[in-house]
């Protein structure tokens, strides 16, 4: 039988057993299966559920109230992929629905849809499930993209995407400009394929802070006289590489943002852009934060 003991319960909820079972017997809920000996089995999911509706509503019955109507708990990233794997696409939306009421867009891109995304990914071969949840996300990832309120802050950031549709890569840069809108700056995402002397309205539109390579279907030949482009127009460009697009040959101009996925928000990241102030005495990079410090 799945389930916890009631002290395990109890721990997980900040409560002692008793005011446990007294909540099972004046609310009905959590509601335990029993063991083969008698014993309290709770659902972990009714539990995890509860510990959350308790934190948002600090009241016992709306706690209650609110775990029940949820359901299954919290959306997790292996709902989202059993959603996929099923091929329902409404189930799909109402898990992301449901973790957008317990968590920010950043932290559901991050935790629940990119990991449900990447658990169906096979190295060198597409199946029918993963091709649907990548649709999905990009999707998804769109609509996040035209809801972002509009930049506050000046500084652009240029994303050159050398990614094909249905590499894992195309999501990790879309999510990654959802991200970047939502902090409040402004992007513009292109691909490698656009020939660098055609390269300067865009620049001189965006002036960007910094330049963001991302994908790996494209020479280090092109990317060589893409970065060169962009810095004969605009010198202080910083230029980063996101998820290994660029090989690493030991070079210190370019900055590594590594594999991982957008900027937790759990905890902040920075981009370290360059000084836009004339009256700034270095060429010394300020840091743009991305992400928020946490909350919904």
């Amino acid at each position: 039988m799945n389930g916890i003991r009631t002290n395990a319960a109890a721990v997980m909820l900040g409560i002692s057993p008793n005011t446990l079972r007294s909540w099972e017997r004046r609310y009905g809920f959590p509601k335990p299966q029993r063991s083969a000996g008698g014993h309290r089995q709770y659902s972990l999911s009714e539990i995890e559920s509860l510990r959350l509706t308790l934190a948002e509503t600090h009241n016992v019955s709306s706690a209650i109230s609110l775990a029940r109507e949820r359901g299954e708990g919290p959306s997790t990233p292996s709902r989202l992929t059993a959603a996929f794997t099923s091929f329902d696409e409404d189930a799909a939306n109402r898990l992301l629905e449901e973790s957008l009421a317990l968590r920010s867009v950043d932290r559901t891109i991050e935790e629940v849809l990119l990991d449900a995304v990447m658990a169906l990914s096979e190295p060198a071969v597409n199946s029918a499930e993963y091709e649907f949840a990548w649709r999905y996300a990009v999707g998804w990832l769109s609509v996040q993209r035209r809801l972002a309120p509009s930049a506050t802050r000046r500084d652009g950031i240029m994303i050159f995407d050398a990614s094909a549709p249905c590499d894992l890569d195309a999501v990790h840069a879309q999510a990654l400009e959802v991200v970047l809108r939502r902090a409040g700056l402004r992007t513009l995402a292109l691909t490698p394929a656009i020939e660098p002397t055609r390269l300067g309205r865009a620049l001189r539109a965006l002036s960007p802070s910094a330049v963001v390579l991302t994908g790996r279907r494209v020479s280090l030949d092109s990317i060589g006289r893409l970065v060169y482009a962009v810095r004969t127009t605009v010198p202080e460009v910083i230029v980063f590489d996101y998820r290994s697009a660029v090989p690493d040959t030991g070079a210190s101009t370019v900055f590594r943002l590594g594999w991982s996925g957008p900027p937790r928000s759990r905890r902040r990241r920075s981009f370290p852009l360059r000084r836009r102030h004339p009256s700034a005495p270095s060429r010394r990079p300020t840091l743009i934060s991305v992400g928020s410090a946490g909350g919904s």
